[in-house]
């Protein structure tokens, strides 16, 4: 892993935010105008989906996906011009948070600045027709990373965004080379040697088609050499898995541990339930309790948090990403007093610099840290457990999140339908 990562990205709390969706103006001024909550929430990093033109050749919907991008160096003629956007960076600083876009290096639109000026720059069909390795992705075409010139203007364009911005999420950079990503994080440095850098790694399935096709496709462990932040995408099947199927949550809590024996000894990973591609949490949940546990236990997991726009008002929509779809914020299901308290929690340093063990994982997922003297267990009962055993001696111990007494008696604990923090010290651990 990139030796230069900062560990402490395992307390951040990411805000992810598509401008188009986010406010009735639709553009950066609206979101502007809710950096004060965002910031109450105790967010760290706000994150943009691309801010760029969008092609409107092979257009998907009315308006397209902000992932077929016409010029990297430019803004969307609707969300306001650069200026804007240095001015939303600017109010974003001030009220302490970091700001982060999408980069997005695989393909470009099919009309883009590039694909006019630099045809033989892209990826060719057996016809010699510009196209794209995933059949899919229709409304774009892939850049051809076998020519260094390429690799040499998208570098620009990251030392470019680098001096206005603070990090880059990079979109299925597994599909490009990895020497590519670690050539550009070294001159990206010589601009901000702080930049943060998150690869949106992908599925194991689209790992195997891709290569099954004949092309590369780098795995979680081969980002890290140049990533600070990997996506949760190799285990989140096995998120769906069980929230279809509450028999399999043994497989998906394990395959999260085994993550600390897989990856580099400073991996984080970013801990996101749901995304602009992926459905809601709250629509995949069974009821309001459900999604309480899966909430509070996504921020207990060792990594990055990672709140979706809306999801903190348990809205079960999913955004289409081609039209316009603006959130309709529910206030009456808020549940920001929990994300506040959670993120709050996470800054302590045992999420950062402690041991983290698994001690249950059916029906009811017991994990802890341990730092020093210090000891923190987290319960969630996710499928309405009656009690558990955890690793506490018998006593009164106050859960953290709403103060409530816990008596553990022969070891166990009474579980209701609230998660269960403890702080204690190692003393009192088994």
């Amino acid at each position: 892993m990139a030796k230069q990562t900062d560990i402490q990205l395992r307390s951040a709390l990411f805000y992810q935010v598509f401008p188009r969706q986010h406010s009735a103006t639709q553009n950066f001024a609206g979101v502007i105008d809710d950096l004060d909550r965002i910031k109450a929430l105790g967010v760290d990093i706000l994150y943009f989906l691309p801010i760029h033109p969008i092609g409107k050749k092979a257009r998907k919907g009315a308006e397209g996906s902000p992932y077929s991008i016409v010029d990297y160096y430019a803004i969307h003629e609707s969300y306001g011009t650069l200026e804007d956007f240095k001015n939303l960076v600017k109010v974003a600083h001030e009220k302490g948070m970091k700001v982060m876009i999408d980069i997005v290096f695989n393909h470009t639109s099919r009309d883009s600045v590039l694909v006019k000026e630099k045809p033989e720059w892209f990826y060719k069909n057996e016809k010699g027709e510009f196209a794209n390795r995933i059949g899919d992705w229709s409304d774009i075409t892939d850049l051809d990373f076998s020519f260094r010139p390429v690799w040499d203007y998208l570098i620009d364009v990251l030392k470019y965004w680098a001096e206005i911005v603070d990090g880059f999420r990079c979109d299925v950079a597994p599909l490009l080379p990895i020497d590519f990503w670690i050539d550009a994080r070294a001159e990206v440095a010589k601009i901000n040697p702080y930049m943060i850098w998150l690869t949106e790694s992908v599925h194991y399935s689209f790992i195997k088609y891709l290569r099954d096709l004949g092309y590369d496709c780098s795995s979680d462990s081969q980002m890290y050499e140049a990533f600070d932040i990997c996506y949760d995408y190799d285990i989140y099947d096995h998120m769906n898995d069980y929230l279809k199927d509450g028999k399999k949550l043994s497989k998906w809590l394990e395959e999260i541990y085994r993550q600390e024996v897989v990856y580099p000894k400073n991996y984080v990973k970013l801990r996101s339930f749901e995304n602009h591609d992926q459905p809601r949490l709250r629509s995949k949940v069974r009821d309001h309790d459900h999604f309480i546990q899966m909430m509070t236990l996504m921020f207990f997991i060792k990594g990055s948090a990672f709140i979706y726009a809306g999801q903190e008002h348990e809205i079960k929509h999913y955004p289409n990403l081609f039209e316009n779809d603006i959130i309709k914020w529910q206030k009456d299901k808020s549940v920001e007093p929990l994300i506040q308290q959670l993120a709050a929690l996470k800054k302590n340093p045992i999420f950062v610099l402690g041991n983290y063990d698994m001690h249950h994982s059916v029906d009811v997922a017991v994990l802890s840290y341990t730092l020093k003297n210090q000891f923190m267990l987290g319960i969630f009962n996710l499928e309405n457990a009656k009690d558990v055993i955890v690793p506490l001696v018998d006593g009164k111990y106050t859960n953290i999140l709403n103060n409530e007494v816990i008596s553990i008696t022969h070891g166990k604990i009474e579980l209701g339908h609230y998660p269960v923090i403890i702080d204690t010290t190692k003393e009192h651990k088994k």
